[in-house]
């Protein structure tokens, strides 16, 4: 009997032996992944803003033309648009009755969360200041406006409110205007543009803020589907 509690014990030491080395394996490991990820991020930041840089130079300074030095900073700004903004919530309100407000309701929350994640959450912790913010960079900047914002630079909300209301639009109403509501994306695209253009944001910014509104307008539309319904053929005939 005392043969087998010492044999039951050793086996007990061999296993807490085994689990500590394959632990501290483990752990040794995942310290050298650890170690390995930061500079292989810090590599990977500097040849993406080189980049960025790079192409921000053409876009704003070398690929341009007087006809866009005149169109795009009115075409960036928002308030130029706000009319069609109202005309679009208007219209449907009126149009699709019950759920057309509630279409009104949702395109509204997409702006209102895209614009309040670009700027209070992506803006506040990236705080990558803007090319004509940087002091080591503004020298190669062709400013249209006639100031340089003084919020952070990623991401752009110009590009990730557009291409939210874009991506809501087009999900929602995908069922009545077809391929034609690509279109939609087309107008964003040149919102986002015209920031890289005018000298207030990289591409990288843009980027930016293209997939987090595209991410947000496909929730309010998941949500608007979801509850009520996508439009389609048969809402347009009874217009």
């Amino acid at each position: 009997m005392i043969d087998n509690l010492l044999e039951s014990n050793y086996k007990k030491s061999e296993f807490l032996r085994s689990v500590k080395y394959l632990f501290v394996k483990e752990a040794s490991f995942f310290a050298y992944i650890c170690c390995m990820v930061e500079p292989l991020a810090i590599s990977l930041w500097s040849k993406l803003d080189v980049w960025d840089k790079w192409l921000f130079i053409k876009l704003n300074s070398q690929w341009t033309n007087p006809f866009f030095d005149t169109v795009l900073p009115f075409f960036r700004n928002s308030v130029f648009w706000a009319p069609l903004y109202i005309f679009i919530a208007v219209f449907i309100a009126i149009n699709f009755g019950k759920k057309g407000l509630w279409w009104s309701l949702l395109f509204i929350c997409t702006i209102a969360l895209t614009d309040l994640i670009g700027a209070r959450v992506m803006k506040e912790f990236f705080h990558r200041p803007r090319p004509c913010q940087d002091p080591a960079f503004m020298v190669y900047v062709r400013l249209l406006l006639k100031q340089c914002s003084g919020s952070y630079s990623f991401v752009s909300n110009h590009a990730a409110n557009h291409f939210g209301m874009a991506t809501f639009a087009v999900l929602t109403f995908k069922g009545i205007f077809k391929k034609w509501m690509y279109l939609a994306y087309v107008w964003a695209f040149f919102i986002g543009y015209a920031q890289i253009y005018v000298g207030v944001h990289y591409p990288l910014d843009v980027v930016g803020g293209a997939i987090l509104g595209v991410l947000i307008g496909s929730a309010t539309a998941w949500a608007f589907d979801k509850k009520w319904g996508f439009f389609n053929l048969e809402h347009m005939t009874q217009i």
